[in-house]
């Protein structure tokens, strides 16, 4: 197993901290040193037997600790043979558990969590990490990462590492957000094109047009007005700067993170952790052909030939393939809702604002449209998910990777990539489609040849991104922590009551252990997948939501401590194994971190009107093209809706015939285009080129700032 044992004591001198004058404050938030003393640091190498004598023993009986010991007791017990049949090897614990032979196999935990242990033989260990680590009282202390890698192994050490560091550099973004949000908030009284919106005699005189065909009648731009006063909130200069930061921060917290995982690899002793491994019992299970190695020239035993090894790679490629294709259709299907339910809520809802309803100032068809979608959505992803998670298992298990490492990595890919599409499909949607191609009143442009396609409010599509993540992101948050908390917490309370040893007065240590949860074959992948799926969030789309880092810093701190209070009070201990790094979650976060750039950089261009409203605010308030004096933002409604003639409708667009907003020759719309009369009449505008070239300048202008902070910091 190539175990790393003490040769012996560690006798380099660390270095000191440069920032010495806050060792006050670090004290405070770190563990007490009395309670938990600090690991002591040795020079380690591979156990050998045969040179016993070199290594730094001084209690032969303590010389393994217990993790060591139960890590050293699996391996043996997952590959000792207990059935040979036609020259078919069975064996391992594993496949003895899964048959029902034997009801479960874990290593105990030492003693109680809640009260310390009078046994001199116990060391307390999860007793102290209760108290210091798993109680909401120690909330604030830093994580005793040497403790939890001593008791459960580095495998959930570094899970607690990343997390942690993952937490702290969550602050900064959080700080950074709430006062682009707070910025955003305080201005909108000085939003002007909100205020035009609102102006009974700007707003309250436009008529726009049909939404839809036949049903949809026409609307004054003013019921639109408290949804304008929210988007000034989130679609001001602060989200413009706030992009540009976080593309920073998502940088800085890749390349900082990388050093301190190596700094926790040559202190954990997991530096040439890859040459160690061995191979998966299943896989050894299976190695039934013999080939010839290439390189040494010896035999070796291969679970299939490399024409079989083609036919697994691609019957896994093409389930895979199948289920995000499920995932596209379902978001085909919440798209036709949506062009559906609009028709509806059109013909139902209030046309104009009586000001006696106050229902009808937030309730718009757009709003009702975007909330009710965004549930459904979000039921239909947990659904997803929950099946999708036994058939990406039973996929990997078909391939059968070498080691436990490959497994994970393999069986991370195809989750993540199945999550990926269902949780962030919507968004991409609503940021990227949605409103783009609708053509004009006189000419939509139809979807599946039926449906019209969905149009924006007049102010843009980032409000409902941004109502479309909160609902997906607070309700994901949510849910989880019920599942992580409620589920385990009853189901050990029902298992009290089934004790076999209920008439005893003292329930040994294994039965109290085995009526705990168990952790599942998969172990914390599921809690890796969550963070990621919300890194994803605060990245992606954080340009359309300042507050996303925010509600993840309060979730994450929640997150440590019930994970902590799972893992010490509700679940079996774990088998401890070691882990040199987070794995594929690497890549695929770096792989975020490049398309987040890429995403925020496009909201901001094509989803968000700052673009459009500094365009008008520079070039098209003054002359030539304005008739203002001065910069101003005066105008910018009249100036960016299009007009269009109402005999123009086709027969198919044109709205409903009933409308209590008296007769009217003309109609406006949102697009840049010249208006009927024009010699270019409904082409666009000389405003509409302006405002493109504008978004693809600032698109290649944001986009190289991701590699010159790389190269920055590798330099």
């Amino acid at each position: 197993m190539h175990i790393k044992l003490p040769l012996k004591p560690n006798d380099l001198k660390n270095r000191s901290s440069a920032f010495g004058t806050l060792n006050w404050f670090t004290k405070v938030l770190s563990v007490d040193e009395s309670i938990i003393k600090p690991e002591q640091e040795f020079f380690t190498a591979p156990f050998e037997k045969n040179r016993m004598n070199d290594f730094y023993i001084v209690d032969r009986d303590a010389f393994f600790n217990p993790a060591t010991r139960s890590r050293i007791v699996y391996f043996i017990l997952s590959r000792v043979k207990y059935q040979v049949i036609n020259n078919v090897s069975k064996f391992g614990i594993n496949r003895l558990v899964n048959s029902g032979i034997y009801k479960a196999a874990f290593p105990l935990h030492d003693c109680k969590f809640r009260r310390q242990s009078e046994d001199p033989s116990c060391p307390n260990e999860r007793y102290l990490l209760y108290r210091e680590w798993a109680h909401p009282r120690s909330i604030y202390k830093k994580q005793p990462l040497d403790l939890i890698r001593k008791y459960y192994g580095e495998k959930i050490g570094i899970y607690f590492a990343w997390l942690g560091y993952y937490t702290q550099m969550l602050l900064l973004a959080a700080v950074v957000g709430v006062a682009c949000f707070l910025y955003g908030y305080l201005n909108q009284d000085n939003c002007t094109w909100s205020k035009e919106v609102c102006h009974p005699d700007i707003g309250g005189k436009i008529i726009m047009c049909p939404q839809c065909d036949r049903l949809c009648p026409f609307w004054k731009l003013n019921i639109t007005c408290e949804s304008s006063k929210k988007l000034c909130i989130f679609d001001s200069f602060g989200t413009l700067v706030f992009a540009v930061f976080m593309g920073v921060w998502v940088t800085l917290f890749l390349e900082f993170w990388k050093r301190r995982q190596a700094e926790l690899e040559y202190e954990w002793d997991t530096v040439e952790l890859q040459q160690e491994e061995q191979a998966r019992p299943e896989y050894e299970a299976r190695c039934t052909h013999v080939v010839i190695n290439e390189i040494t020239q010896e035999e070796e035993r291969i679970p299939f030939t490399a024409w079989g090894k083609c036919i697994r790679i691609t019957l896994c490629a093409s389930a895979v393939f199948f289920w995000i294709l499920l995932i596209i259709a379902s978001v085909i299907g919440i798209i036709v809702y949506r062009l559906s339910v609009f028709i509806v809520f059109s013909a139902k809802l209030p046309k104009n604002i009586n000001g006696t309803d106050p229902i009808q100032k937030y309730l718009t068809p757009q709003t009702a449209t975007s909330i009710t979608a965004s549930i459904i959505s979000f039921i239909i992803i947990m659904i997803l998910n929950t099946i999708y998670e036994k058939v990406a298992i039973m996929i990997t298990n078909f391939e059968l990777p070498r080691t436990q490492t490959d497994y994970e990595n393999s069986l991370t890919m195809k989750m993540f990539l199945f999550q990926f599409v269902n949780y962030y499909s919507s968004c991409f949607y609503i940021a990227f489609f949605k409103g783009k191609f609708v053509g004009y009143p006189g000419d939509p442009v139809y979807w599946l040849g039926k449906y019209r396609n969905e149009e924006c409010d007049p102010g843009g599509c980032l409000l409902e991104l941004t109502t479309q993540l909160t609902i997906i992101m607070g309700g994901k948050a949510i849910w989880n922590n019920i599942q992580e908390v409620l589920l385990p917490w009853i189901m050990n309370l029902i298992g009290r009551f089934h004790r076999v040893s209920g008439s005893e007065k003292i329930t040994p240590r294994w039965e109290q252990d085995y009526h705990l949860q168990p952790m599942g074959k998969l172990g914390l992948f599921y809690e890796y997948l969550e963070m990621i799926i919300q890194f994803g969030f605060v990245t992606l789309f954080v340009a359309s939501f300042p507050l996303a880092p925010l509600l993840a810093l309060v979730n994450n701190i929640l997150e440590i401590r019930v994970d902590a209070w799972k893992l010490t009070t509700q679940f079996r201990r774990l088998v401890p194994e070691k882990a040199q790094d987070i794995g594929a979650w690497q890549p695929i976060m770096q792989g975020i971190a490049i398309l987040a750039v890429v995403t925020n950089a496009m909201i901001i261009a094509f989803t968000s009107d700052m673009i459009p409203r500094l365009v008008y605010y520079w070039s098209f308030s003054v002359p030539p093209y304005g008739d203002h004096t001065s910069y101003t933002m005066e105008g910018y409604i009249n100036n960016t809706l299009s007009i269009f003639k109402v005999a123009d409708f086709k027969n198919k667009s044109k709205g409903n015939p009933y409308s209590d907003l008296g007769n009217h020759t003309t109609c406006r719309y949102r697009d840049f285009r010249y208006p009927p009369g024009h010699p270019q009449e409904y082409k666009h505008n000389i405003y509409y080129w302006h405002v493109i070239a504008a978004k693809l300048a600032f698109i290649i202008v944001m986009e190289p700032r991701r590699e010159c902070h790389c190269s920055s910091l590798h330099s």
